[in-house]
């Protein structure tokens, strides 16, 4: 089940980052600092939403 969720999160992972960083772009923050902050914040949360997908296609 390990590698179906690493495999999951690599899509979901980047998808949820880059949908944050266009939201906190459009909001107007065009430092590094934020930006950084929702691809990390984004890269995380992703962990949950893969398990919980992995767990229903498995």
């Amino acid at each position: 089940m390990l590698p179906l969720i690493l495999l999951i999160h690599i899509f979901l992972g980047s998808t949820i980052a880059g949908s944050a960083v266009i939201a906190v772009l459009v909001m107007g923050y065009d430092t590094l600092t934020p930006i950084l902050l929702a691809a990390g914040v984004g890269f995380v949360a992703a962990f949950p939403a893969s398990m919980m997908i992995a767990r229903k296609l498995s």
